[in-house]
């Protein structure tokens, strides 16, 4: 009878971690397809809107140094709603999606983790 009440109250105490604190999410991975066609060197960021998630960092870009297509494979909770910002290497006044702040609006720059794992091939161009 001591093993069943044991396990009873593990039982619980797992149920009680599990309410308070959340179930985790799925990881998944989401590859963001970007074509730059601009003139000059462009940078790029992704970012997530829920969270301060950011790939690939804080303060960092990727570069897009020509004109082919470009995969970027962004490890992501399911659910979760990732936006691109890009702009001209050095010159932030350019720039496209929620730009390098994160801070302007767009309506086709955000994928939802999850949704599929892939997005179409996103042009840069002027």
């Amino acid at each position: 009878m001591k093993v069943v009440g044991r396990l009873l109250g593990l039982t619980i105490a797992a149920l009680v971690f599990a309410t308070e604190f959340g179930s985790a999410q799925a990881e998944e991975t989401l590859t963001f397809r970007v074509q730059s066609t601009y003139d000059y060197k462009v940078q790029i960021a992704f970012f997530a809107q829920d969270s301060s998630h950011v790939w690939p960092g804080p303060g960092r870009a990727y570069s897009l140094d020509d004109s082919q297509t470009q995969s970027f494979p962004l490890a992501c909770e399911s659910g979760e709603k990732i936006c691109y910002g890009a702009w001209v290497t050095g010159d932030g006044s350019l720039s496209w999606g929620v730009g390098p702040k994160n801070d302007r609006g767009c309506t086709t720059c955000c994928f939802v983790c999850g949704d599929g794992d892939m997005t179409p091939v996103l042009k840069l161009n002027e």
